[in-house]
């Protein structure tokens, strides 16, 4: 066997054998959870709202947590998907080589970098800003409110904005990049305006990218911690006007605290502040499937957009 059959070999077996390893890594994730959390999924676990107990048969469910994730996505997402395509189109279309563009690029690269932790921080000290007080709710020194609460569904969900905004830039600005320049080509040459020609030919022949991007974001939100722990705050059922899954209530809900699976899992796993380890190996369980389930879906869109190119 000479040299150069000998490098491609040793090539092959080494990819093969780290995309082995990665799929083992991640099967014996899921694996050991769903030994240790699938006996702990029950119709009760799944509907009823956790309780203050130091045991685990009488400490409820994840109803509130599993809605809270549900919440904390959509509003993480409602928020930075328009700024998101907004600027991945003025990136993918206008900016060109221009040296604002490069500086913006910069900035998405650096902000896709920063600790979702920093990221936490400083969206707990902006919303503690008592002008920003209507996103929570006042804190009451003496007899004046001297400073916003700073945690909510609301704050968090605009933190987690922040947070998952540079990578759907960047997906969207490539699902943008994807579509041939031909396609462009025609319809100015048919006398459509370069916005019109954005608008109802880019933008739908790249709307499968634009999905995936949309799940990876809320992906990313439904996983987080940090920014849940400090801008959502520390109760696992829902507070403000009871009861909450009132509609005249939800405004108040969503200013006031929550919990999401993975602050559940914190507190009630004996690595974060809880002793029930069943309770922590189901709500795992659950957020696995939630996440995997997103990328399911990626997938269908990514093998349907390959299938209609094809075609």
């Amino acid at each position: 066997m000479d040299r150069k059959k000998l490098r491609d070999y040793t090539g092959l077996v080494l990819s093969w054998l780290a995309s082995s390893l990665t799929i083992a890594a991640c099967g014996g994730i899921v694996l050991y959870l769903f030994i240790n959390g699938f006996k702990e999924i029950s119709w009760s676990f799944l509907t009823s709202e956790p309780a203050s107990s130091f045991t685990s048969p009488t400490a409820g469910g994840i109803s509130t947590p599993i809605v809270g994730t549900l919440v904390l996505t959509f509003i993480g997402i409602v928020v930075a998907f328009p700024w998101a395509l907004a600027t991945s189109i003025y990136l993918a279309e206008y900016a060109g080589r221009k040296g604002f563009a490069s500086v913006l690029r910069v900035g998405i690269d650096v902000l896709a970098g920063i600790p979702t932790i920093v990221i936490a921080i400083f969206g707990a000290a902006v919303f503690s800003n008592p002008k920003l007080g209507f996103l929570s709710s006042m804190v009451v020194n003496g007899d004046e409110a001297s400073k916003a609460f700073g945690r909510s569904f609301l704050v968090s969900g605009l933190t987690m904005a922040v947070m998952v905004l540079p990578f759907i830039i960047k997906t969207c600005e490539e699902a943008l990049k994807s579509v041939p320049d031909t396609y462009r080509e025609a319809s100015l040459a048919m006398g459509a305006s370069k916005w019109r020609t954005t608008t109802k030919i880019v933008l739908p022949s790249a709307k499968n990218g634009i999905a995936t991007s949309v799940i990876l974001g809320m992906g990313r939100i439904i996983g987080d911690t940090a920014i849940v722990w400090l801008t959502l705050g520390g109760t696992l059922q829902m507070t403000g006007v009871q009861p909450w899954w009132k509609p005249e209530n939800w405004l108040s809900t969503l200013r006031n605290t929550g919990s999401t699976l993975t602050s559940y899992i914190y507190y009630t796993s004996p690595a974060g502040e809880g002793n029930m380890a069943a309770k922590a190996f189901g709500a795992s369980f659950v957020l696995i499937v939630i996440i995997i389930l997103l990328n399911v879906i990626t997938g269908l869109i990514a093998k349907g957009k390959r299938i209609k190119e094809e075609a």
